[in-house]
């Protein structure tokens, strides 16, 4: 662990994959960097753990990617949603012009540990586990490094970055203004054990009042049933028997495996927030991924854009950073090369919300027959094309320019 009372150049708050992919960057061109994570492991359940053929080619440049494909995980190649008894593929990513075309779902412990075992081969990469960040050190008007819960401080003599999610406790500390976006959902999320009916196929099932995501895991269903904002306790007052039945329901295929559901100890909530801060930075202090823009599920795309976030930070301040130049005066320029994908994925984001998840889910449509744009995807596949480029690549993609030291 690293010595907290010696000073780096970095420290980041937050060792999710924001901060774990900036730690190991800027370590990577020679920033003596301190990651803060307050667990003392990256072992939490349910995490979002869809990683992009984006941020797939971002392992590709560093030279990781063999090594990354070889943790566990499973490969998804096309999404899909049923409705009226009909399955109907949205999403083909066989066509991206990429090296892997596809998404991998990799529990998010493996890629963390991933990316922290590839971080400390670099001598400037420090990380201290079990170390929380509760407030921020400020001197002269300059964020100066964060105050911890055990008392302690980590200082840092060029620059804070608050990594630490969509709850940031570091940017409501800095006052950094904040524009809700409104969500109308939440999601429960849930295993459930293959049945004999299931055709490992992921994608949603729509158009009986519900709307239900099904992962394939190989071994089991990670599920997402969306729910109402604010519905999850009326819910859990009905009884684990009625979701059951909710859940038999709307997807019959899962009718024999619901059962496994004894208790909401198997239900974990997710309380959606869609959100972006209208300044990202202040002397001294710069907040990326979760931080600066909480993101919905609807996509998976939450980690992938963190992701870019970390690698457009090191690339615009890793080697100003390396010369010891002023970099207050950069900060913003990570907001501008970031900004605009943020706004067009949300923006994408909330149309599906308000025109396809708040009719299902708040008003119950029930839907007899397939509507005319998802017939539009059987008519012709090329338009599959589309979604799964927004999926795979998002928008302004960034690549490795940050020195190696």
């Amino acid at each position: 662990m690293a010595e907290i009372t010696e000073q780096h150049d970095l420290v980041i708050a937050g060792g999710g994959p924001a901060g774990m992919m900036a730690g190991l960057l800027f370590a990577r061109a020679g920033v003596k960097t301190l990651v803060l994570e307050k667990h003392g492991d990256f072992l939490r359940d349910f995490r979002g753990d869809t990683v992009h053929p984006s941020t797939m080619e971002l392992m590709d440049e560093l030279g990781f990617l063999e090594e990354f494909l070889e943790r566990p995980h499973d490969e998804i190649r096309t999404l899909t949603a049923r409705v009226a008894d009909q399955r109907i593929t949205i999403a083909d990513l066989s066509h991206l012009p990429v090296k892997c075309r596809f998404v991998a779902f990799m529990p998010q412990w493996e890629f963390l540990d991933f990316l922290a075992e590839k971080a400390k081969l670099y001598p400037a990469f420090n990380l201290a586990m079990d170390t929380e960040a509760v407030g921020l050190i400020e001197e002269g008007g300059r964020i100066a490094g964060v105050r911890l819960a055990n008392g302690r401080e980590a200082r840092a003599r060029m620059l804070t970055i608050a990594a630490d999610g969509r709850g940031s406790v570091l940017r409501g500390a800095a006052g950094l203004p904040r524009r809700d976006l409104g969500a109308p959902i939440d999601v429960l999320w849930f295993r459930l054990p293959k049945g004999a009916s299931d055709d490992g196929v992921t994608g949603g099932t729509f158009g009986a009042g519900t709307f239900i995501v099904q992962l394939d895991r190989r071994d089991y269903w990670q599920c997402a049933y969306v729910v109402p904002k604010g519905a999850a306790d009326e819910i859990r007052a009905r009884g684990i028997a009625a979701f059951r039945d909710d859940v038999a329901r709307a997807v019959p295929d899962l009718a024999d495996v619901t059962a496994t559901l004894e208790d909401w100890d198997q239900v974990k909530l997710l309380s959606v927030t869609l959100d972006r801060l209208t300044s990202w930075s202040r002397p001294g202090l710069l907040a990326i991924g979760d931080a600066a823009h909480a993101m919905s599920p609807v996509g998976g795309v939450g980690i992938n854009l963190a992701i870019q976030d970390a690698v457009a930070a090191a690339n615009i301040l890793a080697a100003p950073m390396v010369r010891g130049e002023a970099i207050d005066p950069l900060l913003a320029k990570v907001q501008v090369r970031r900004e605009l994908p943020v706004k067009l994925v949300q923006r994408l984001q909330k149309a599906v919300h308000d025109r396809i998840l708040t009719p299902l889910v708040i008003r119950k449509a029930v839907l007899d027959t397939v509507p005319l744009p998802l017939r539009l995807f059987q008519l012709f596949p090329i338009l599959r094309r589309i979604p799964a480029r927004i999926v795979g690549l998002g928008f302004r993609r960034e690549h490795i320019r940050s020195p190696e030291a």
